[in-house]
C-alpha cells in the first residue's frame, strides 16, 4: 500500500515566513499598544491609576515595568532577537494581566491577552525562524 504525501505538507516549507509574519504583526502590535505611554507622562500616569484600581502593588513602578516589558518584547519580536526569552517574558506578562485584570472580563475580554500568551509560548518554543537576527547568531 503506497502512502500519498499530503497536499498541505508542502506548506511546512513556509514556516519560517509564517513565523516572520507573526513576529512582525505581534511585535508591531505590542509596540503600538504602549507607545502612547512611552510618549506621554499623562498616559503613563493614567495607566498607573488603572493598575492601582486593579490591586497592583506600587502601580507607578508596575506601569513602567509593564510598558517597557511590552515594548522590549515587541522590538525583540520584530528583530527576531532573543526571541525565545522575549516569548517567555510575553507569556508571563500577559498571564499576570489575565490573573489581575482580564479574568473579570470573561472569555471575550481575556482573549487578546490569552492570544499573546500563546504567541509568546510559540515564539519561546519554536524560536524566531530563519529570517531573524537569532538565526544569524545560530549559524556562527
Amino acid at each position: 500500500m503506497a502512502f500519498r504525501r499530503s497536499r498541505t505538507a508542502g506548506l511546512a516549507g513556509y514556516s519560517d515566513a509564517a513565523l516572520l509574519l507573526a513576529r512582525l504583526v505581534i511585535g508591531a502590535f505590542l509596540i503600538w499598544g504602549v507607545w502612547d505611554n512611552i510618549e506621554s507622562t499623562a498616559r503613563m500616569a493614567e495607566f498607573a491609576r488603572f493598575l492601582g484600581s486593579h490591586g497592583f502593588p506600587q502601580p507607578k513602578w508596575m506601569a513602567l515595568v509593564s510598558v517597557w516589558a511590552q515594548f522590549a518584547c515587541g522590538v525583540a519580536f520584530v528583530l527576531g532577537l532573543a526571541t525565545r526569552w522575549a516569548g517567555l517574558l510575553c507569556a508571563v506578562h500577559f498571564a499576570v494581566a489575565i490573573a489581575m485584570v482580564d479574568a473579570k472580563l470573561g472569555i471575550r475580554g481575556a482573549f487578546p491577552a490569552t492570544s499573546l500568551i500563546l504567541f509568546g509560548l510559540l515564539f519561546a518554543t519554536l524560536g524566531a525562524g530563519r529570517y531573524a537576527i537569532d538565526a544569524m547568531f545560530a549559524r556562527r
